[in-house]
């Protein structure tokens, strides 16, 4: 099911909604948040809403005998037997079709005919995302940051949450742990209309903008050996903000639901493509997955801590798998090494970068930003080294069609993610103009989703 469908909006939100309210307990909405969860997710797959159980069950567990027990050894084993566990299913699901093709491949290289056979699997949606919280949740219980619930209802509810099930943001448990601790006291009506505002900003952002520009440069693409300089940077800069509006937009629609819930889920965009160096960049692009990056990986490697070379090499270590959690392919894991590679050149060089003009700066980052958007996008190098060629050497090639409406959008788009509010930024005071705008905006996303089937968000594959 997709935020963006008819069956959502007509159906499965206001029942969710109606319901929830209606239930006064604590236990009671939290097995309603759980149960909608759990619909929500059987919707693509009702066969994997076992294998999200089993992980909550193994962490909700591991939490109780963190609780319990004091000796190391077994405090340890309850870290050690559920991270491992998620991990193991993230790999197995996400990853081994990969790894396959990868040995087979170097068998080729070295002379050898062993041929495996690709496996029949299927990625769970949104399984990149459920493990991060129930790891987090773990690590965290075990530093001492948050005492795990005794409440299994609390816990299954924020696993399997549906504004942020399927696509993020990653909320740590300890994000939320006072809003679902103070759920029965929660008041309707306090964050009604900003969770409204949230969730109708996003759906503008996914269906006008980044659904717009992904019908002009999607069929560009397809055909990318013969586009132009010109056409190869449009769809390059048309890919880089589709990809910002489509998520972003999920994540305020995921931020507004869970308003509408009583819940405050963390900002995951703080205008990106503000940003004055890739450092800055990284800190207001998929805050959550960056954050997560920084918190569980990079400062347990060592961070800033020690030399040079060691702070260089926990960066690329970091970008190197944050790329390949991206996706089960080198395009992924190149993206990572490209921007590790810019974060250790701007570690080196940003008393010289810094002292830039800020708006070349900006520019700058941009542009280092959209280039990296190649491999990102990319199906494969050959892919990703044509469209950089095209995009760096002068050559002709065939036109787009819908170029028109495509400049049109960049504009829109550019002048909103450069120079507008973001989100979190806007006031959301209902007032008649500001209402009257946005129900006109909705009503045109409500025209579209008639005339078109809904298209996913770009991060389900994820």
């Amino acid at each position: 099911m997709l935020f963006n469908s008819l069956v959502f909006l007509y159906l499965f939100l206001p029942v969710a909604y109606l319901v929830f309210w209606h239930l006064t307990s604590k236990t009671q909405r939290y097995v309603w948040l759980a149960l909608t969860g759990y619909v929500f997710y059987s919707f693509w797959n009702y066969k994997f809403c076992s294998l999200m159980l089993v992980s909550t069950l193994v962490s909700y567990l591991a939490g109780l005998g963190l609780l319990r027990w004091r000796d190391p050894v077994r405090r340890r084993l309850c870290v050690v037997i559920p991270v491992t566990l998620d991990l193991a299913l993230l790999a197995f699901f996400k990853y081994t079709n990969f790894a396959l093709a990868n040995v087979q491949g170097v068998s080729a290289w070295l002379g050898g005919a062993w041929t495996v056979p690709a496996l029949d699997i299927v990625l769970p949606v949104g399984i990149s995302f459920y493990t991060f919280h129930t790891i987090t949740y773990i690590i965290d219980a075990h530093r001492g940051v948050i005492t795990p619930t005794r409440n299994f209802f609390e816990f299954a509810s924020y696993v399997a949450l549906f504004p942020q099930l399927v696509a993020g943001p990653i909320v740590r448990f300890r994000q939320i742990e006072k809003d679902l601790d103070d759920i029965d006291r929660a008041d309707r009506r306090v964050n009604l209309n900003v969770g409204w505002s949230f969730f109708v900003i996003g759906l503008i952002k996914k269906l006008l903008i980044a659904d717009t520009i992904a019908a002009v440069i999607n069929p560009a693409l397809q055909t990318y050996a013969q586009l132009s300089t010109a056409g190869a940077w449009l769809c390059m800069v048309g890919y880089s903000y589709q990809l910002y509006f489509d998520f972003s937009g999920y994540s305020d629609m995921a931020v507004g639901l869970g308003y509408l819930f009583g819940l405050r889920l963390p900002q995951n965009f703080n205008s990106p493509y503000k940003a004055v160096d890739i450092a800055d960049f990284w800190r207001r692009w998929h805050i959550s997955l960056s954050s997560f990056l920084r918190d569980y990986l990079y400062i347990p490697l060592g961070g800033n801590r020690g030399s040079g070379a060691m702070v260089a090499r926990n960066l690329m270590i970091t970008m190197l798998l944050g790329g390949l959690w991206h996706g089960a392919s080198w395009t992924f894991v190149a993206w990572g090494a490209y921007h590790g590679l810019l974060l250790v050149l701007y570690r080196h060089g940003a008393r010289l970068w810094d002292g830039l003009p800020i708006a070349l700066r900006r520019v700058g980052t941009f542009g280092l930003v959209v280039v990296g958007w190649v491999f990102f996008r990319s199906d494969s190098f050959e892919m990703a080294l044509t469209l950089l060629r095209t995009m760096f050497s002068w050559r002709g090639g065939l036109e787009i069609a819908g170029a028109p409406v495509l400049v049109a959008m960049l504009i829109v788009a550019g002048l909103a993610a450069h120079w507008g509010p973001n989100t979190f930024e806007m006031p959301h005071r209902w007032s008649p103009p500001y209402v009257a705008g946005l129900a006109a905006l909705f009503g045109a996303c409500l025209l579209v989703l008639y005339g078109a089937p809904s298209s996913p968000f770009l991060y389900f594959q994820f």
